[in-house]
């Protein structure tokens, strides 16, 4: 655990903006911590690139936050997570939290049955790092995985609960209940999904014709946070600072308010 009297901030990075929703958890969990966030917003999918790019911009957005003094990197993507955890880790002083492990753990918490669904970007369902992640805990346990790109544009666009968001989520978890009709745990494997979840678990309690637990990998996080730096109560009790940087500011005053749940008082420019 690191000292409660350090008061460094936390450091955030994500290729776009979906990382804002665990900016948004970390502020809940933590509201005294100073966040520095960094969004690759320049070079965002990450999703649809190769895992050495993906390693090569990740490695670039961590060493941005190291030279900003973080006492701690999020790295609020699950494409980053299952390509460049390792990279990330070495290349780091100060620990690193991936996306993949706390989302994972936080499923095997939740599933009675064992079989697993896991809904993420092309890159992550490709990489296999759920799979990996959980069988490494459980080896029995029984992962479907669902790349389903259209969830992306519609969490940007706002389109969240209405007639288009319910379609698509039906056409994508219909495909994956039917590979697996036994999934009770469905993990959202992109940080752009929480703005879908009454919508997600609405659509795949139907599906399923059952409750299904949905796991949200920005909470994961963000309760990984909590048991490294302390609990709230041990930790000061003013509003902590918020900065944000991005490579690409077009938008940016649209979308950050509808992942932050909160208007940040601007984003910065920086080139990597």
């Amino acid at each position: 655990m690191l000292p409660v009297d350090d008061r460094r901030p936390i450091g955030v990075f994500d290729s776009g903006v979906g990382g804002l929703t665990v900016v948004r958890a970390l502020r809940a969990a933590l509201p005294g911590e100073d966040v520095v966030y960094l969004g690759d917003t320049a070079r965002v999918p990450y999703g649809s690139k190769s895992p050495r790019t993906v390693e090569r911009y990740a490695v670039a957005c961590q060493r941005f936050l190291l030279d900003r003094g973080v006492k701690l990197v999020l790295i609020a993507c699950n494409t980053a997570s299952a390509h460049a955890l390792d990279a990330l880790r070495d290349a780091s002083p100060v620990p690193v939290i991936g996306a993949v492990e706390p989302g994972a753990r936080a499923a095997l918490a939740a599933t009675r049955t064992g079989d697993i669904g896991v809904i993420g970007t092309l890159g992550t369902v490709r990489s296999g790092a759920y799979e990996r992640a959980l069988r490494a805990v459980r080896p029995d346990v029984r992962v479907s995985a669902m790349a389903c790109p259209l969830l992306v544009p519609l969490a940007e666009e706002g389109w969240t609960d209405d007639d288009i968001a319910r379609a698509v989520a039906r056409r994508y978890l219909t495909q994956l209940f039917d590979a697996d009709p036994a999934i009770d745990t469905l993990v959202l494997g992109c940080t752009h999904y929480p703005l879908l979840r009454g919508v997600l678990a609405a659509t795949a309690a139907q599906v399923a014709h059952r409750e299904v637990a949905i796991v949200d990998s920005a909470q994961a996080m963000a309760a990984a946070t909590v048991a490294l730096v302390g609990a709230p109560e041990n930790r000061r009790t003013a509003p902590g600072r918020l900065d944000c940087f991005a490579t690409d500011t077009s938008r940016l005053d649209e979308l950050a308010p509808r992942f932050l749940g909160e208007r940040p008082s601007g984003f910065e420019l920086v080139d990597l």
